[in-house]
């Protein structure tokens, strides 16, 4: 058994490249590929900075881009305070090596592990004195840039732009969600929404603003705008909504799923006199995002 381990948030293109040598090197020893991870991330437990963590991925949606790589296991390990405690040699010989009958690991260019924490170099020498194989792999950059990191993924969706955090996960950022019952008063100018509350509540939402999105619910691909925000014309209070209307749809979608793919911000979120102002502005979205869709479907 071929392993990787990490908490691989968002499964970005650094991860991918991982991944791609873990798979290529257990089928040219013919052995099976796994990926070892964690739930909850481990900041949550150890409260380093966790009342401001937010997450790229969901676990079953980490779980699902692993496979879709061509991992054969994934196998998710409860991170808890004792378990953080667990030394190098101890993940190594009684986790990875006893339980998952691992023969070699391969590491990353920033693989940390172990309460110690050990860096690569010395997770390799542990490893290579427990009967291990070590497979060592570089990092990527986006577009001869700086190396991808979930950090500065989380960054770009902190400041908008959504297009450069995809870019650097290697698909469209999205989320995931059930549609509650709102207000209705997007239905009262002209633009109903659908409005989301998320399955995991930990998701990393992009910045406050306007976005065009994919759209996918009652088993359908559609098109729509996105508010992400307080609605400050309707709305005094700080809870966050997330609210969509999708193109060229009317139907009864309460307490069904719904998924938005990010493909583009509009706008940052503004305030207006009225409603009139906030109807006209969003007849305005609503050409940009056609727009911008039109590009998009151009360029393909």
């Amino acid at each position: 058994m071929v392993v990787a381990t990490g908490f691989f948030d968002g499964v970005h293109l650094g991860h991918r490249f991982v991944i791609s040598r873990l798979v290529e090197a257990a089928r040219q020893r013919g052995e099976e590929s796994m990926v070892v991870s964690f739930w909850p991330h481990p900041r949550t437990v150890l409260q380093d900075g966790a009342r401001d963590l937010r997450l790229l991925s969901s676990l079953e949606e980490k779980k699902a881009l692993l496979l879709s790589l061509g991992v054969d296991r994934v196998e998710i390990l409860p991170f808890t305070r004792e378990f953080s405690r667990l030394s190098t040699e101890e993940y190594l010989r009684d986790v990875l090596k006893a339980r998952f009958g691992a023969t070699a690991i391969l590491l990353g260019y920033d693989n940390r592990m172990g309460s110690n924490p050990a860096g690569p170099e010395e997770i390799g020498h542990i490893a290579e004195s427990l009967g291990l194989d070590v497979i060592r792999t570089g990092s990527i950059s986006a577009q001869d840039g700086p190396v991808i990191s979930s950090t500065r993924i989380r960054k770009a969706l902190a400041e908008g732009d959504v297009c450069a955090a995809s870019a650097m996960l290697g698909y469209d950022y999205g989320l995931l969600g059930v549609v509650v019952a709102g207000n209705r008063l997007g239905r009262t100018i002209g633009f109903p929404t659908a409005n989301m509350q998320l399955y995991e509540p930990l998701k990393l939402l992009p910045a406050n603003g306007v976005y065009l999105v994919g759209v996918k619910t009652l088993g359908r691909e559609l098109y729509g705008m996105c508010n992400i925000g307080n609605r400050p014309t309707v709305n005094l209070g700080d809870a966050i909504s997330i609210e969509t209307n999708i193109f060229g749809f009317n139907e009864f979608i309460y307490g069904l799923d719904l998924e938005l793919r990010f493909l583009g911000r509009i706008r940052e979120e503004q305030r207006f006199d009225g409603m009139e102002g906030l109807r006209a502005q969003l007849s305005k979205d609503r050409e940009q995002a056609l727009e911008m869709l039109a590009k998009i479907n151009a360029a393909l």
